[in-house]
């Protein structure tokens, strides 16, 4: 712990007369054995002090000696780190909603999977954060706009429709729309609130063409833009490599499309926006990845007070050596 943990430093230097107290004691107790040296008789001494002084009568005062130290770093005011749940925060869940999501891969299906993963990361999110939700497909739509209600979030999760094609981009524009309203309504502050974009795909995006790199609404440019705003978005890629789908055909026949995950640009959404990567192909994973993302989201660390066990201890350790002066000799030291 160095002197920039504490808030009172100067106190600090108590210690040193606390160190000249703990020597005077030493050399006294010196001085004393060497009184009892320079008697010439030693059988007269033995007679006089039969029994050697205990070493148990040192006990009381460095108990004492101790409860000051503890107590000189209690007033000096030591902090430590602290978890503090948000108060004054923005998250908006962005969940891919499009066919690709009745896949079957991860059981039941990629659709309930997600759901309940994201009705558990709702509710296990500090109640002082602004939760919202949009879905997309081939457009995007705020379900939910950030609030702290999070019985309307898991009721909007449950009655979420899939629907065709996947518009990434429009996804995290329209969050980030929802997150500067929200900032816009609460005002009061130099500053908005810290924000976060929970992404959350299966595929790869169609909506506009992923070789459209320049479009003002590819996933690309929209990580970008949410990196100037100071809004991180981080990603979930779920789902496996070997999902399938059925696609009905006009004819009334079906196609079995293949509808695997897109790690790649995921990554790159996250590393562009300033935020991070998750995978997850099973309920157990994706909801550690929300349990990770509670955790960072959900709370931050600072610096707060951490002098009272050292209060407790130098408290205690006073008590306890007057108890055992008491006990042994009578008096205290």
């Amino acid at each position: 712990m160095s002197i920039s943990n504490f808030t009172a430093p100067v106190w600090l230097g108590f210690l040193a007369v606390i160190l000249l107290l703990a020597l005077g004691y030493l050399l006294a107790q010196r001085s004393k054995h060497r009184h009892m040296l320079r008697f010439s008789n030693m059988e007269q001494l033995e007679k006089v002090a039969p029994q050697r002084p205990s070493f148990w009568r040192h006990v009381p005062i460095v108990l004492l000696i101790l409860g000051m130290v503890f107590s000189t770093i209690g007033a000096a005011g030591p902090t430590a780190e602290q978890k503090v749940p948000r108060n004054r925060a923005t998250v908006v869940l962005v969940m891919d909603v499009s066919l690709s999501m009745e896949a079957t891969d991860v059981s039941p299906s990629r659709l309930e999977v997600a759901q309940q993963a994201a009705k558990d990361f709702a509710e296990g999110l500090t109640p002082g954060i602004n939760l919202g939700l949009v879905t997309y497909a081939g457009t995007a739509s705020v379900l939910v706009s950030p609030t702290t209600d999070r019985g309307s979030v898991k009721a909007a999760i449950d009655n979420i429709k899939l629907a065709e094609r996947t518009a990434t981009g429009e996804g995290i524009l329209t969050a980030l729309q929802s997150i500067e309203t929200l900032a816009s309504v609460l005002g009061g502050s130099e500053t908005p609130p810290p924000a976060r974009i929970v992404l959350m795909s299966d595929g790869k995006q169609t909506v506009p063409d992923f070789e459209d790199v320049d479009n003002p609404r590819h996933e690309f440019v929209a990580a970008r833009l949410a990196k100037t705003k100071k809004i991180p978005v981080s990603t979930i890629s779920f789902g496996t490599k070997w999902g399938t789908v059925d696609i009905p055909r006009d004819d009334g026949g079906t196609d079995r499309v293949k509808v695997e995950v897109d790690d790649e640009a995921m990554q790159e959404i996250a590393n562009l926006s300033g935020g991070d990567f998750y995978s997850a192909a099973t309920l157990q994973e994706l909801s550690r990845v929300y349990d990770t993302l509670e955790e960072q989201i959900g709370y931050e660390t600072t610096r707060g007070d951490a002098s009272r066990p050292w209060w407790l201890l130098g408290l205690l350790s006073t008590f306890v050596g007057i108890v055992v002066a008491l006990a042994l000799r009578q008096r205290l030291p």
